[in-house]
């Protein structure tokens, strides 16, 4: 598997937003079905403040994508980042998911001096439980009825790793 880990470009819009028509992506993430691909262009293109956005390629393929968002402008919060995550349907359990962490992990402790890295994710999203307690997060709460999906609520843990 030839997998490499890049910075997004404003040329990947499509096959991010792509990635956001998969079912189990949808059903992983608080993202909602039916992706705008403007949207998409327009957050890779004019991307917020202390907002990093990589992309795990298999070739030239992009098939999972990870996003940091930092808050350079928030004194009391400026050693905080938060996580977001998605891998194509076909390229999960195949170690794309845990390249992605690695890479967002590496960034934020070793150029972005971030002390507490935060996600939120579904309590029976076992896969990615799985992944982030092997990076170190641990389970902080639970949100009773976080979410809407799939027609009902559901809930999400909020997962914290601290680097000392």
């Amino acid at each position: 598997m030839n997998l490499t880990i890049r910075r997004a470009e404003p040329s990947d819009y499509e096959a991010i937003a792509k990635i956001f028509t998969y079912p189990k992506v949808v059903w992983g993430t608080l993202q909602l079905p039916y992706p705008s691909v403007e949207a998409w262009r327009k957050r890779l293109a004019e991307p917020p403040e202390g907002f990093y956005s990589l992309v795990a390629c298999i070739a030239t393929e992009v098939v999972g994508q990870i996003a940091l968002h930092t808050f350079p402008n928030a004194p009391r919060r400026r050693h905080t980042g938060q996580i977001g995550m998605m891998v194509r349907d076909d390229w999960q359990g195949k170690g794309v998911g845990t390249a992605l962490m690695q890479a967002v992990v590496d960034l934020a402790d070793k150029w972005l001096n971030l002390r507490r890295l935060e996600l939120d994710v579904y309590v029976d999203n076992e896969p990615a439980l799985k992944l982030y307690k092997k990076f170190g997060f641990e389970i902080e709460g639970r949100q009773v009825d976080e979410a809407f999906r799939d027609g009902i609520f559901v809930d999400t843990y909020h997962m914290a790793r601290l680097h000392r």
